[in-house]
């Protein structure tokens, strides 16, 4: 997907969709403002807007933007929400950061928790109701195949917001047009038979061109087969199902699920870079010139324009902290970073809030794995400070759950100047961005690669041969230098594990496999510094009770949506008294 475009080795805006139209989110309201670096829009309405393809492009941009706008409040962000989740990662930052210790441990951490993530997603929703209801006013096409691509990325873009609310919030109401409504939540079977409806559109609509003629970073038909496929994988799984229901009857079955990806990995043109490293930042020019562990092993970034990223939220070079710029950069990666950095932090040495602190349990396990003896995607994966960056002293007066480390691949990177003087506060500098610790950080984020297509193909058919004469599961690890294995579940999972950690995956599929009574004890006992005392990660309250009551790790819908409504949107249950999560809540020794 795409907000951006690149035009002289720059990401410049393509322009996105404004209109005076207030939309339904489903009670709150919602303005579609946005922002154009070409034409004024400000006067355009549904009565004389779109008119012709530019329009439309333009229509459809708009609906990519409110994934840029979430980012905005990371820690409502879902990306971020899925990531802290997991056991393979602690809330971390400093006592104030209640955000990611509310996600942590599955508690209220604000007033109106989850807003930004509920208001944008369904304005994101409106806006490809709204492109729906109006495309066909545009009656001249360059060739019926650009219509049909718009059609894809609309129907791929709702199902997508409507399963980020799902995954989140379980039920939620189902708006299908701009009609203002006050609708209550639909059963997660209808949620999920809309977004399976959409998924199918998409995939129908959508142009059968090859990677990257489509345009780089727009929605696919093989992205929507890759999601549909998470999607299929997800509902089976946590709510017990054999099929994925449609909306208008029928439904989707495992086999055809397996069809699609084959259809993707087999014509769409995507395939695995050649070594999995190089697709984190860490390893571009500018920063690996000076970083030991890039340059003794040779590695070269791919960009985050390449073949094995299939979607993902799109960053500019736009500068400053206007209501347009600051949406348009990764503030998830500023939120990872360590706190209170020097020079001895680098390559990491941008500043940020140290949350999501890595479990060591995943690095324990994945260093006693006997599959795994050699793996270079630990240490590609994991900074251990105090092997890569052993003068970096931290922020002990403020740093809670420290556990000595860092996930690598959603870390900012500095790099030296040109006459090694002094350091830019992000590699983004070379590539247009400012040199900023926050407006710099133009990482894409990816919410679907390559990679994970081939293991889902894998746990579809239990480890079929289709990419390169080997199952998905084997040539995933034949990319990071291992051996062939016999496909089971167990090596499926430990697979996602290792080669997907730290990519907003983990915990939900841990929910869908039924694992996370017992994967949640990875988190309990990992040695931690809490603001430079010593002790062990817990919990405050009883993990798998919140998990239970919340009938299965969903979180609290906005209380002003429940208050808007008048009684027609229920709260979801486990979220009654005793669940707000407050600053000092952690149950640590602290100076």
């Amino acid at each position: 997907m795409i907000t951006k475009i690149y035009k002289t080795g720059k990401r410049l805006s393509a322009g996105v969709f404004s209109l005076l139209l207030l939309s339904i989110s489903p009670f709150l309201l919602v303005s579609c403002e946005d922002f154009l670096d070409t034409d004024n829009l400000t006067k355009k309405d549904t009565s004389n807007f779109p008119v012709n393809e530019k329009d439309a492009i333009q229509m459809v941009n708009g609906i990519y933007a409110v994934m840029n706008r979430n980012l905005a409040d990371p820690e409502e962000d879902p990306f971020f929400v899925f990531d802290i989740a997991s056991d393979d990662r602690l809330g971390g930052g400093s006592q104030s950061n209640i955000g990611a210790q509310g996600v942590d441990r599955l508690m209220n951490a604000y007033l109106d928790w989850m807003k930004p993530l509920w208001k944008q997603r369904y304005a994101g929703i409106n806006r490809a109701n709204n492109a729906l209801e109006t495309i066909d006013k545009v009656t001249e096409w360059s060739s019926p195949a650009k219509k049909d691509q718009l059609l894809c990325e609309i129907y791929f873009l709702r199902a997508f917001y409507y399963f980020n609310l799902a995954q989140v919030f379980n039920g939620v109401p189902l708006v299908l047009s701009t009609e203002p409504k006050n609708l209550p939540k639909s059963t997660p079977d209808e949620v999920y038979a809309q977004i399976a409806s959409d998924l199918k559109t998409s995939i129908e609509k959508g142009p059968s061109t090859k990677y990257p003629d489509f345009g780089i970073g727009r929605v696919s038909k093989w992205a929507a087969e890759g999601m549909m496929a998470r999607v299929w994988l997800f509902y089976t799984g946590f709510y017990g199902k054999s099929e994925l229901p449609l909306a208008d009857g029928g439904s989707i079955s495992k086999s055809q699920v397996a069809s699609w990806l084959e259809d993707c990995i087999q014509n769409s043109g995507y395939g695995l870079v050649s070594d999995q490293r190089n697709l984190w930042p860490y390893t571009n020019p500018y920063t690996a010139k000076d970083y030991p562990y890039a340059l003794e092993n040779g590695l070269n970034w791919e960009t985050d324009e390449n073949k094995e990223s299939m979607f993902a939220v799109k960053m500019s070079n736009v500068p400053g902290w206007s209501a347009e710029s600051q949406l348009r950069h990764n503030r998830i990666v500023e939120f990872y970073n360590p706190r209170k950095t020097t020079e001895a932090a680098f390559p990491f040495s941008v500043q940020g809030y140290s949350n999501g602190p890595v479990c060591w349990k995943l690095w324990t396990d994945w260093a006693e794995d006997p599959d795994y003896a050699g793996d270079y995607r630990r240490v590609g994966s994991i900074c251990k400070r105090a092997d890569e960056i052993p003068n970096y002293k931290g922020d002990a007066a403020k740093e809670v759950e420290n556990t000595d480390l860092l996930a690598k691949k959603y870390l900012g990177c500095e790099a030296y100047n040109e006459d090694h003087s002094g350091r830019y506060l992000s590699y983004g500098y070379y590539y247009g961005s400012e040199n900023n610790r926050q407006t710099g950080l133009t990482q894409s984020l990816v919410w679907l690669r390559f990679a994970d297509v081939l293991l889902m193909h894998s746990e579809l058919t239990d480890g079929k041969v289709v990419y390169n004469g080997k199952s998905g599961l084997n040539a995933v690890r034949q990319r990071a230098g291992l051996p062939d294995v016999t496909y089971s579940l167990q090596a499926l999972k430990k697979e996602r594990r290792y080669e997907l950690c730290f990519e907003a995956l983990r915990w939900n599929d841990l929910r869908r496999w039924g694992d996370v009574a017992e994967k949640v004890k990875n988190q309990v006992g990992n040695p931690i510094l809490n603001q430079g005392i010593p002790g062990e990660y817990a919990f405050t309250n009883d993990f798998m009770q919140r998990y239970r009551d919340t009938e299965g790790g969903f979180f609290k819908i906005p209380e002003d949506q429940v208050t808007l409504s008048e009684g027609v949107l229920e709260q979801n249950p486990g979220w009654g008294d005793g669940t707000n999560w407050v600053k000092g809540d952690l149950p640590y020794k602290f100076k």
